[in-house]
């Protein structure tokens, strides 16, 4: 979105237009959408941005719910925005140590200030992006005067009176729509300041769950998060913001419920062991946060081989930290074989899962052919130094 387009939409015309719009959700929704509002003698600017923000509202309804229908985007800042469901998470952490105010340096659209000024908390908002700043403005308005926006440097903030800060470092080039990510040495502001300023003031920094662990603070908190199987974050957390005794986490949210698991440091490892009648599937969270020896001793399970996150036991349990599966049998895994023998069980319906095996999974599949009324999950694996191929149901 670009300024005009920004001016033309915040009055009351391009606001009800707006609100008035069903949802759009396809290419074809805009171009009907955008003849309609034209042919009723709409600016170009103003159909513009209402059928954009129309389509953005539809797409994020999968991070913020029905709030998303009164709030404004830009595609990059709605990519790059906290879930909701984390973002309340982290308001709470802020609660819990007796924060009452917080600056959001590098707010974006405001999703995770949306959390901290819903929860109670006086926010203070910046970004360096005039645009952005404007939307945060407007999706933050209903709790002014105690949040207050800004548009400016992270750097330049007056931090003045707040208890701690909550940094999301710019890890992709500048830009509203298309972005690419850049290298942690280019972040904005540079992760020297973000760490340096961590260091004197309570804070929660949010970055890419790939981050190199060695370049984390040694005196931090690093908590990985997974949503529903994807492992969207790491927050460093610091000063009174960090609990005791916890150096290494990973929550696990799926749907309504979140399991957490922490440890002092990096768990020891379990020895490989022999296939079992279970392979369990760690969650991304805890694979990063290195944990995976702790939940392979609740489930009496040991890796299927070193330095392969498939883990495996004769134990019939589960956890809230992987995903199970009770093993059928064990198959060739060379393509054509594979797929006589998934002919022969009438397997139609195909989860592929694969770790420790250079194949593209969706490439694969059109070589198996399959037929059949049966479903089941293949696992393509590395067990020593064989590749196997295990059909399995999930528990």
């Amino acid at each position: 979105m670009e300024m005009a387009e920004l001016d033309a939409l915040l009055t009351r015309e391009g606001l009800a237009l707006l609100d008035s719009l069903d949802p759009v959700e396809t290419t074809g929704d805009v171009a009907h959408v955008v003849s309609r509002l034209r042919a009723a003698g709409h600016g170009p600017d103003l159909v513009s941005a209402a059928v954009g923000q129309a389509r953005l509202r539809a797409r994020a309804r999968a991070k913020f719910g029905e709030l998303a229908d009164r709030m404004l985007f830009t595609r990059a800042g709605l990519e790059q925005a906290t879930r909701t469901s984390v973002a309340l998470r982290h308001a709470d952490r802020m609660h819990r140590a007796g924060i009452a105010s917080v600056a959001d340096l590098g707010c974006g659209i405001g999703g995770d200030a949306l959390a901290f000024a819903g929860s109670g908390l006086a926010v203070r908002a910046v970004d360096a992006d005039e645009v952005t700043a404007a939307l945060a403005a407007y999706n933050l308005a209903p709790f002014r005067p105690e949040t207050t926006v800004v548009h400016g440097t992270a750097e330049g903030a007056d931090l003045a009176g707040v208890d701690a800060v909550w940094l999301d470092p710019a890890r992709r080039t500048g830009g509203r729509t298309e972005t690419k990510r850049v290298s942690a040495a280019d972040y904005s502001p540079p992760l020297d300041w973000v760490f340096d300023l961590a260091s004197r003031v309570p804070a929660g920094i949010k970055l890419g769950p790939a981050h190199d662990r060695e370049a984390l603070p040694d005196d931090a908190e690093a908590q990985w998060i997974s949503v529903d199987g994807s492992t969207v974050e790491l927050v460093v957390w610091t000063g009174r913001l960090r609990r005791e005794s916890v150096a290494r986490s990973a929550l696990v949210i799926r749907g309504d419920e979140a399991h957490e698991l922490t440890a002092p440091a990096d768990a020891e490892d379990e020895p490989p062991r022999e296939l079992g009648a279970f392979v369990h599937e760690p969650e991304g969270a805890v694979i990063r946060a290195r944990l995976i020896g702790d939940v392979a001793r609740a489930l009496g399970a040991g890796p299927v081989a070193q330095g392969i996150a498939y883990l495996t036991g004769d134990r019939e349990v589960t956890s809230p930290f992987v995903s199970s599966f009770r093993v059928r049998e064990t198959l060739p895994a060379d393509a054509k074989r594979l797929a006589r023998a998934l002919r022969e069980r009438g397997i139609g319906t195909l989860e592929i899962k694969k770790r420790g095996i250079d194949i593209d999974p969706a490439a694969f599949r059109k070589k198996l052919s399959l037929k059949g009324d049966g479903a089941a999950t293949l696992i393509m694996t590395r067990m020593g130094d064989k590749r196997v191929a295990l059909l399995a149901d999930r528990v």
